[in-house]
């Protein structure tokens, strides 16, 4: 069967995921802020869901109308084929609503009145007018957005989101999801042959994702999926397909040539994020590749050249907290000013990095992290020689 798949993703980062989805061999038949469309079979879903590391879930469509009444809503929603996606014994629910610019605001009401349009329509599709529903079968999560009046109803088959890998069981403050780490990573030239440092790598998001990208490790591998419940809809053999797949990429990586190859290296002056950051690598099979310690800002310093710095600084986000920045990213900015033909990424809500930096990113791109606006500002080095020379070629 084919269904047309929906990944939403950060705005602004839509271009990775499509790049993701391109590369599993699927067609995009839309990008919209936040989100990216495509066509995709059983085994599309499978796969996407364990390959994507942008995407914060994958979404069957089930339906897309306008609406403006609560009337409207509840006979469009009623009309989709529900019983072509629902076992009559389902469990289903409006597990997330959300409304912009909409005459039907109340994200409560949405969700009750899509729920009771879907087990109407599967009451009558199943023939059983005026009884319950045995709500035994597997779980079908529903998603809702409305915007401009125009409804897009999807099934969630990732359930919890796809930033999730499984691996991070240890956390500090203000820690950079998962999903937002890949995608920043994506934006840069950086690739596994490359050196790549984080000054403030916290509980090693950038590091470890980056190092999951190197050893090809899937970032679903290794966790499980609403979907796979959902064997009237979608074969176990497709799932166990796609994650021997997954565990044949990563098995054909000649890991004692990675190690030998890779300079990833983390730095923290908190002892609790750095003990965060090694379990976490070695949750993520990773910790092989990543080289973490102690290490004060101040103190930056590679003798090699031509690296990447890839960092979410602190910007202020406790009280007490905003004197210290200027001294921070002033240090920060020397220390990158000393390296050799080095480029630096960093993400960041503190409107006057640049400055006390000492030099205007050559790139800057505003990025909203939840609901907090931030800049990624790219301060780009000089390519190796050899790339620019075959470049130039």
């Amino acid at each position: 069967m084919e269904f047309e798949l929906i990944a939403p993703c950060h705005f602004g980062l839509e271009t990775c995921t499509k790049k993701e989805i391109t590369g599993l061999g699927y067609e995009i038949s839309e990008v919209t802020d936040g989100r990216v469309v495509f066509k995709g079979d059983e085994r599309a879903v499978c796969r996407a869901n364990i390959g994507l590391r942008t995407a914060e879930r994958l979404l069957i469509k089930a339906g897309e109308f306008e609406a403006r009444t609560w009337d409207e809503l509840f006979e469009a929603t009623r009309a989709l084929s529900w019983e072509s996606f629902l076992p009559f014994d389902t469990r289903v629910w409006v597990a997330n609503a959300t409304s912009v610019k909409s005459k039907l605001f109340s994200t409560r009401d949405i969700q009750s009145i899509v729920q009771k349009a879907i087990i109407s329509r599967l009451q009558s599709a199943y023939h059983r007018e005026g009884a319950w529903l045995p709500m035994s079968g597997p779980d079908f999560p529903i998603r809702v957005s409305i915007y401009k009046d125009r409804v897009l109803i999807g099934l969630d088959t990732s359930g919890e989101s796809l930033h999730k890998r499984g691996y991070r069981k240890h956390t500090v403050k203000a820690p950079i999801t998962e999903t937002l780490a890949s995608a920043l990573i994506m934006l840069t030239p950086w690739h596994r042959g490359r050196i790549l440092l984080d000054p403030f790598c916290g509980s090693g998001t950038f590091l470890i994702e980056a190092a999951m990208m190197a050893a090809d490790i899937a970032p679903g591998m290794e966790r499980d999926f609403t979907a796979t419940g959902w064997t009237d809809l979608i074969s176990r053999r497709y799932w166990m397909d796609a994650y021997d797949e997954a565990r044949d990429r990563a098995e054909a990586v000649d890991m004692k040539a990675l190690r030998e190859s890779t300079d990833i290296q983390g730095f923290d002056i908190d002892d609790d994020a750095l003990r965060a950051a090694r379990q976490n690598a070695a949750l993520a099979g990773v910790s092989e590749l990543i080289h973490f310690q102690k290490r004060d800002v101040r103190e930056l310093s590679h003798p090699k050249r031509y690296g990447f710095i890839i960092t979410n600084p602190p910007y202020g986000e406790r009280i007490g907290e905003r004197e210290e920045l200027p001294e921070l990213y002033g240090a920060l900015g020397e220390r990158y000013a000393a390296l050799s033909d080095w480029s630096m990424y960093l993400i960041t809500a503190y409107e006057d990095a640049q400055r006390y930096i000492g030099r205007k990113a050559d790139k800057n791109r505003k990025i909203y992290s939840g609901m907090m606006k931030t800049y990624f500002y790219s301060y780009l080095g000089r390519k190796p020689e050899r790339r620019a020379a075959e470049e130039k070629a």
